[in-house]
């Protein structure tokens, strides 16, 4: 299927490793100008140059740390001078966040700011422009929605997904659609070497709690937010659609 994604801008940030990485890749193969951020260059520069070693435009790269003051306009200014203006942003930098007893303030603050805050101050520095031009394609890449524990990682989740909902009512109209992902169990640093560390944990885990009896490929996901970006899923917002291999238990 073609998705007439040639020529289109995409940002992809967390996007030195895993299912960012994989997006990137993705986007790259359906003709997107693409570009990548993270904090690591050196990753982000492997990234780079596998994506050009198959024949794509090489990813232009921003080192930054979605966290940091200042984050969403520095990466505004150079979007704007390397592409003009983007099309796409997928926001998928943040990480879970589990913690001892209640957590303390700093620890909630810091997870609400890298899994909700940063994601919103990026989209709303870029939304403006994509307004303006009829065209915007938004992707949050959230988490859980059904805590196991205390984990400051999980509630913005939520406030992601409610914040992406009341935006996409905003902007629908103007050619701009905001969705949400949250990732099941996927390969990636974090599930492969803090959550299901080995692949022995990774069957067994499978076996108990994951119909489709193994843990995704990053590309799983990566193969949804290609369409998703396509102007081909224009009817296609404010929706949170779980790519989990069947583990959610509920179906709302």
């Amino acid at each position: 299927m073609d998705l007439h994604l040639t020529g289109k801008t995409a940002l992809v940030t967390g996007a030195s490793i895993g299912l960012g990485r994989s997006i990137a890749q993705a986007l790259a193969q359906e003709g997107c100008r693409v570009a990548i951020l993270a904090r690591r260059e050196a990753l982000l520069n492997e990234v780079a140059d596998a994506i050009a070693a198959k024949g794509h435009e090489r990813p232009h790269i921003i080192v930054e740390d979605v966290t940091a003051d200042g984050m969403a306009a520095r990466v505004h200014a150079d979007i704007g001078k390397t592409f003009g203006h983007l099309d796409i942003l997928i926001n998928n930098a943040g990480g879970s966040r589990p913690m001892e007893g209640l957590g303390t303030e700093e620890e909630w603050d810091e997870a609400m700011l890298l899994n909700f805050t940063a994601a919103r101050r990026l989209t709303h520095a870029f939304v403006k422009d994509m307004q303006a031009g009829n065209f915007g394609r938004i992707i949050n890449l959230t988490g859980l929605d059904e805590p196991v524990g205390m984990n400051a990682g999980v509630p913005p989740n939520g406030a992601v997904q409610l914040w992406a909902k009341a935006l996409s009512r905003a902007v629908g109209g103007d050619g701009v659609t905001v969705n949400s992902i949250p990732p099941g169990r996927i390969h990636s640093e974090q599930i492969d070497t803090r959550i299901l560390p080995d692949k022995a944990v990774q069957q067994a885990w499978a076996k108990d709690h994951c119909p489709a009896g193994y843990v995704g490929e990053p590309e799983d996901l990566a193969v949804l937010v290609a369409f998703l970006c396509s102007p081909l899923a224009r009817y296609i917002n404010g929706q949170v659609i779980h790519v989990d291999g069947g583990m959610r238990h509920f179906a709302h």
